[in-house]
């Protein structure tokens, strides 16, 4: 497993069409690695809100989630982003009650948001990293992106060219990344 943290939630026009998409990237701790997860809007909104330390008046559903864990005598003590099957990210949320520990099925995006309302430790599982991760650095001088090495889609650890059906399915990310409106995310 690899510890992550979640670095930002971005938003983007996919496509030209007028439809913004969110997306998170979930930064690997020890190098320059980011996982980008799309998420819905009202995730993307619980991410934030908490990234940003706003309260609201009303608990949302995250945190009800942690409200009733506690109250049952539970702890969440990690979440880990499990696999991807058919582009479709999986996670586990990983409870402790009474020193036993309990998985819990869940969406990566409900995952993030809990785990950033308790604290918990983000994992990601080795093989989701080395599959789908890309390689990015903050520009110094701007708090834009940009991609390492020659604009090239390549997931690291792995040696040789993507297949075409790799690039395909990561190609998607790429797509997005280069749509997105950075301006736009900080008048939100």
């Amino acid at each position: 497993m690899i510890e992550v943290t979640i670095d930002c939630v971005r938003i983007g026009l996919m496509n030209q069409k007028p439809e913004y998409q969110y997306v998170v990237l979930i930064k690997e701790q020890s190098s320059k690695r980011y996982l980008p997860i799309f998420i819905g809007q009202n995730e993307a909104r619980a991410i934030l809100m908490r990234l940003k330390n706003e309260t609201v008046p009303r608990p949302m559903t995250h945190d009800l989630l942690q409200s009733i864990i506690e109250n049952l005598g539970g702890r969440v003590d990690s979440i880990v982003i499990t696999s991807l099957e058919s582009d479709v990210f999986f996670a586990k949320v990983i409870i402790e009650v009474n020193g036993k520990q309990h998985e819990v099925d869940s969406r990566p995006s409900d995952a993030l948001a809990l785990a950033l309302r308790v604290d918990a430790r983000i994992f990601v599982a080795k093989s989701v990293m080395d599959k789908t991760a890309i390689t990015m650095e903050k520009d110094a001088e701007s708090d834009d992106f940009i991609l390492d090495k020659d604009d090239k889609i390549q997931p690291e650890g792995k040696g040789g060219e993507l297949s075409e059906e790799e690039k395909k399915r990561l190609g998607v990310f790429r797509d997005f990344i280069d749509t997105l409106d950075m301006d736009d995310l900080d008048s939100k």
